[in-house]
């Protein structure tokens, strides 16, 4: 498999680079995610490390939304919250965006 396409015709693609002809930060994410469901894990990061903070979410998140509806808890929702409260204070935000920032910027050099 080629690293720019995919097997489903139903990838558009990204809008903004679509619009602008410059990559997100994100792109190349869904085809980290593909490279990575089939064990190209060098291949995946390559094409944007956040495929594995996706893959990890898409992994996680029905086992724990499974798990709240079994216990009637609101686990997950607690757990975003605390994540978007701490994300939004300095010490934790600027470094994160500074990642976001830097990925866009290898997304860039490296057209994707």
């Amino acid at each position: 498999m080629n690293d720019n396409t995919t097997d489903s015709n139903l990838v558009v693609g990204c809008l903004i680079k679509k619009t602008t002809n410059m990559p997100c930060p994100s792109c190349g994410t869904t085809r980290s995610v593909i490279h990575l469901i089939n064990g190209n894990l060098n291949s995946a990061f390559m094409i944007n490390p956040f495929g594995f903070l996706i893959a990890a979410i898409l992994l996680i998140s029905p086992v724990w939304i499974a798990y709240d509806v079994a216990t009637k808890k609101e686990t997950l929702l607690s757990c975003y919250k605390k994540t978007e409260y701490y994300i939004r204070q300095p010490k934790y935000g600027i470094p994160l965006l500074l990642i976001v920032i830097f990925n866009w910027i290898w997304n860039i050099a490296k057209g994707l």
